[in-house]
């Protein structure tokens, strides 16, 4: 039998204040599991709060990944790690994305004897040849594999991303697939001045929606050229990042519109303002931003990669491209921006689509994971 209100402790490589999809994943998982009464410990990298939702967060030191992604804080190991787990004494540790910290979290968890879930958010592989690692590639794979077989579970967001770590010889692999909110994220969040903000005052233009980290491994790249091929329509950029100012140069032709990083209120109006979300990443396991912009009743156009086929319903809620083809990605765009029936038609379903996935129901898949770890471990 396994405890009805658990202790876990999650070990991530990255939290707050830095934001993106694996960190909303963790954000919202805890306030899924405190709600229902289970006691969390964060250990974290970086320069975290001390508390989130009533669980303590652990800060472990860390240095910036310099000079390659100078706002990912690495955390290092350390004996600081080893005590909180001492003194907390989990039932089970979860490790999210477990590279160097969650990694030691994970083989430190080991050593204590403790069930231990891994999640596997990030195509590390892939993201090291786009960061310009290419060298570091095959060792990076070994680790990975080497480091999710000590889990008991590990856990993937969608199919092709389990299906990729099944080859890679990931053992033990199951889907917990992301949810989103959709009462924040909701097409009646559409805001005219929001709509004037990102067209740069001009409303009545075809806007493209980018939300997400400005990075060279989003293939942002991909959307400039694209865009170059729809002269009549504008793009929003909202997020920043260390590809930032080479983003803006490279748009310095382009009617191109940059907000910042936007959260809550204003994250939701700007993707229900929008006309399409483009998400031409080919590295990214899940697309959380896909699902925000779905609930927000706007179409996706993204890549045939990754994790995002997993989420786009082809020619239903979106439409998918070859990876790295700006010709077929602006095709793509203007078949939904020169269309408004069709418009209508997939922010309509795509909404619909977005509405049965909840936090709740991938929480539910998170705490029947940690359950089968502990009685996996115990056995």
């Amino acid at each position: 039998m396994t405890p009805d209100h658990l202790r876990i402790a999650i070990v991530t490589e990255v939290f707050l204040p830095k934001f993106d999809g694996v960190v909303t994943t963790v954000l919202r998982s805890i306030d899924q599991l405190t709600a229902r009464g289970h006691e969390v410990l964060v250990l974290a990298p970086g320069d975290p709060p001390s508390t989130y939702d009533g669980c303590r967060v652990q800060r472990i030191p860390s240095l910036p990944f310099r000079p390659w992604y100078p706002e990912l804080s690495v955390g290092l190991p350390c004996p600081t790690l080893t005590r909180a787990l001492d003194d907390f004494a989990p039932d089970v540790v979860h490790v999210v994305s477990p590279v160097c910290l969650a990694a030691f979290g994970a083989l430190r968890a080991r050593a204590r004897d403790l069930p231990v879930v891994a999640s596997y958010h990030t195509d590390i592989p892939q993201y090291v040849r786009a960061l310009g690692l290419g060298a570091l590639r095959p060792g990076a794979s070994l680790w990975l594999r080497h480091v999710h077989n000590t889990a008991d579970v590990n856990l993937c967001p969608s199919d092709p991303l389990a299906e990729e770590a099944v080859s890679k010889g990931i053992q033990r692999v199951r889907l917990w697939p992301g949810g989103v909110d959709t009462d924040l994220f909701r097409p009646g969040r559409r805001s005219a001045a929001m709509r004037l903000r990102l067209t740069g005052g001009r409303p009545e233009s075809p806007l493209v929606l980018s939300v997400g980290r400005l990075s060279k491994e989003k293939s942002l790249d991909d959307l400039i050229a694209a865009m170059e091929r729809l002269p009549d329509a504008r793009v929003a950029f909202v997020g920043s990042g260390p590809y930032g100012e080479e983003v803006r140069r490279r748009c310095a032709h382009l009617p191109a519109t940059f907000t910042g990083r936007l959260s809550g209120i204003e994250l939701a109006q700007a993707y229900a303002s929008a006309d399409v979300f483009a998400f031409p990443s080919t590295t990214d396991t899940l697309g959380l931003v896909s699902l925000e912009s779905m609930a927000s009743g706007v179409p996706v156009v993204g890549a045939r990669a990754g994790g995002i086929p997993d989420t786009i319903d082809e020619g239903v809620t979106g439409l998918l491209v070859r990876p790295h083809d700006p010709s077929a990605l602006a095709a793509a765009l203007a078949s939904v921006l020169h269309d408004a029936d069709r418009r209508a038609r997939m922010g309509r379903a795509a909404r619909e689509d977005a509405l049965r996935r909840s936090w709740a129901a991938a929480t539910d898949i998170l705490v029947d994971a940690y359950d089968s770890a502990i009685l996996r471990h115990a056995s």
